[in-house]
C-alpha cells in the first residue's frame, strides 16, 4: 500500500474555488416543499419573482433577499393562525 501525501490545494493551480458567491448575491423566496427536493434531486425551483434555479445554498439570518420576491411575499394574503 502506498503512503504518498496529497498536494496542498494552494500548490495545485488547476483547482479552483467553486463557490460562486459574490457580494451581489441575493436569496429568493421559494415554496418550502420544493427546497429539500431541489437540494437533494437537483430539480429547478421557481422563485416568487420568476427566477428559475436549483437550490444550492441555505440563507442565513440577515442574508440579503431579492427585493421583488420580498415585495410579492409581503403582498400575499396572510394565512389563518
Amino acid at each position: 500500500m502506498s503512503t504518498e501525501t496529497l498536494d496542498r490545494i494552494k500548490e495545485r493551480p488547476d483547482l479552483q474555488d467553486t463557490d460562486s458567491s459574490n457580494d451581489n448575491e441575493v436569496f429568493h423566496y421559494v415554496r418550502k416543499q420544493k427546497i429539500a427536493e431541489s437540494a437533494v434531486m437537483g430539480n429547478m425551483v421557481v422563485a416568487l419573482c420568476g427566477e428559475v434555479f436549483p437550490v444550492t445554498k441555505t440563507a442565513k439570518p440577515g442574508s440579503p433577499v431579492c427585493k421583488d420576491c420580498k415585495e410579492i411575499y409581503n403582498n400575499l394574503p396572510k394565512g389563518k393562525d
